[in-house]
């Protein structure tokens, strides 16, 4: 589980614009926080939640999450997928896991998001 300030995102928003979260989303998940009047924080939010909460069910230490491996995609029905990437993908494989699933909810002042893990079958 993690959660996500929506102040501290927009205030990072206003200080660094845009192309801060570059860092952390995929282009094509920066399109899905994407409105006509630009980012929309709470999404915004909701993605970086999933992929800290998606990281933790890796239970690796000493690791940095690879923010770029983890990408949160939007379904057609709406609801998040988690696409394991890179070294995100060698890390869940070594734990035993073959995929994430995930689930964001947000409010005025924050997002939260759960994850848990899909064992691989042996």
């Amino acid at each position: 589980m993690d959660i996500v300030s929506v102040t501290r995102v927009r205030r990072l928003l206003d200080e660094h614009g845009e192309d801060f979260f570059t860092r952390m989303l995929v282009p094509s998940e920066l399109a899905d926080c994407r409105t006509s009047t630009g980012l929309d924080v709470l999404s915004l939010c909701g993605r970086i939640a999933a992929k800290e909460a998606a990281f933790k069910t890796l239970r690796v230490r000493n690791r940095f999450l690879p923010w770029l491996d983890i990408v949160v995609q939007r379904a057609d029905g709406g609801w998040p997928l988690v696409d394991l990437r890179g070294g995100a993908g060698r890390m869940a494989a070594a734990a035993g896991i073959s995929q994430i699933t995930v689930s964001i909810s947000h409010d005025v002042d924050y997002a939260v998001a759960v994850a848990a893990p899909i064992l691989t079958e042996r």
